[in-house]
């Protein structure tokens, strides 16, 4: 009799678990310079607070303001961009640069068109339905 009431329970829960969601980045750099000259920071949404960053990690003065997009974010540009799309500094760039994009994430990242890297998403529905 318990195990029918804990089985009754545990699938009256199952209704309300929501269904997990993976992001992946999979594909290579097409080395268009696209994603050096048009980024996002995730915590600075002014100038002012921009340039205590710059102010705090020195490294970050390679990088200035290059305008705002439709939805008020601010955009960021690498002073080091040749015009061919690659750095001049290659040697010497960021971890962030280094690593971008990161092989997993954790949202629906919206990549240039064009760019070589794909967003992929993973549902449990297609770990059921690759038999």
């Amino acid at each position: 009799m318990l195990d029918k009431i804990k089985s009754a329970w545990f699938e009256f829960l199952s209704y309300f678990v929501p269904e997990r969601v993976t992001y992946e980045v999979e594909g290579a750099c097409k080395r268009c310079g696209k994603c050096c000259n048009y980024m996002y920071s995730v915590d600075t949404y002014t100038e002012k607070e921009f340039k205590i960053m710059q102010f705090i990690f020195p490294a970050y003065r390679r990088f200035y303001i290059k305008g705002r997009d439709e939805e008020g974010n601010l955009i960021f540009a690498c002073k080091l961009v040749t015009k061919d799309g690659l750095c001049s500094d290659y040697k010497h760039r960021l971890r962030m640069c280094k690593n971008y994009p990161a092989k997993k994430i954790f949202y629906p990242a919206k990549l240039h068109e064009g760019c070589g890297y794909r967003v992929k998403t993973k549902r449990f529905s297609d770990y059921v339905n690759k038999t």
